[in-house]
């Protein structure tokens, strides 16, 4: 960032003072700097327009250069942005310094100000401010990177709908609260029975175009509330939670399968017709707690049952 670039505010009571630093800066090349003859009126220009290097008087009426310090560093932190901040005093001495340092002030300088000096001070100021606000930029990007790596990880890239990991997610939650509550959980676990001989007869493409109807079909089949997630091997998983155990009632999951067997799938070689078969168990709060890995395990069986069976559709 050039000397024009920078954003400058002069923080002092006398006009005096404010005068003799705003020259001797200007004769050093930085053209936006402001003067302000309060620490409140520093913290409304700051509102409207951020500074890089405030330039503050230690010794003002009202409020003083380090509590003007302790609210920049807070609004620093509300917003995400650093201001470096450099304190002018008549006082000399290390223990000055040091309480300067521990109230969150970058630098330090006597009064009067030697304007060689004080330009490097600002130069040096800006740097240790444009760091962090680089780094603090940077590390916005990155969580924001994070959140979308974790969003996506959650999400079957297919369908739009979650994948295994975020049915195991949700599981858990719903399972401790079903425990806590004396609720109730249910997992069926849907699988379509010709996508095998439908993949060998026409291909990925196709099964892909019967998964997207998949998921749309059994979102129109659940409540709102309810989870709908793919999971390996192309089957689709759905988390009914119920507050009340007797709640829970198979017709269900019997609307889920009329869903999936009453229509034919639309597909670009023409409509396809497919049935479904589904696996479930259904957990009861009053139960000793499971695991989300007990509860897959238990409604898979169930599944190879319906699979395996010719006169089952769903195995409870």
């Amino acid at each position: 960032m050039s000397n024009k670039d920078l954003s400058i505010i002069i923080v002092d009571d006398l006009q005096f003072s404010r005068i003799v630093v705003k020259t001797a800066l200007k004769k050093a090349g930085y053209n936006g700097v402001r003067m302000a003859d309060s620490a409140t009126e520093a913290l409304s220009m700051i509102s409207q327009k951020p500074a890089d290097v405030v330039l503050a008087d230690w010794m003002m009426p009202e409020m003083d250069g380090l509590e003007l310090t302790q609210l920049i560093r807070q609004r620093d932190e509300e917003n995400g942005t650093y201001t470096a901040i450099i304190l002018f005093t008549a006082h000399d001495g290390v223990e000055y310094l040091v309480k300067a340092f521990d109230h969150g002030v970058d630098d330090y300088l006597c009064k009067p100000p030697n304007p060689q000096e004080l330009a490097a001070r600002v130069n040096a100021a800006a740097r240790v401010a444009g760091l962090q606000n680089d780094l603090l930029e940077t590390s916005r990007q990155l969580q924001h990177t994070i959140q979308k790596l974790e969003k996506m990880a959650l999400v079957d890239e297919l369908t739009g709908a979650g994948n295994q990991q975020f049915l195991m997610k949700s599981l858990k939650a719903h399972l401790l609260e079903a425990s806590t509550r004396r609720g109730g959980v249910c997992l069926a676990m849907i699988e379509l029975c010709e996508l095998d001989s439908i993949y060998d007869t026409h291909g990925e493409f196709i099964v892909d175009e019967i998964l997207i109807s998949q998921y749309r079909r059994l979102l129109r089949a659940v409540r709102p509330t309810d989870v709908v997630a793919r999971m390996e091997n192309n089957v689709f998983g759905i988390i009914m939670h119920h507050t009340k155990v007797k709640d829970y009632k198979p017709s269900s999951i019997e609307r889920v399968l009329t869903m999936i067997n009453n229509r034919d799938y639309k597909t670009t070689v023409g409509n396809l017709s497919i049935t479904g078969c589904i696996g479930v168990h259904y957990y009861r709060g009053d139960e000793a707690i499971i695991s989300a890995d007990e509860i897959v395990k238990l409604a898979s069986r169930k599944l190879d049952q319906a699979r395996l069976d010719d006169s089952l559709s769903i195995a409870y």
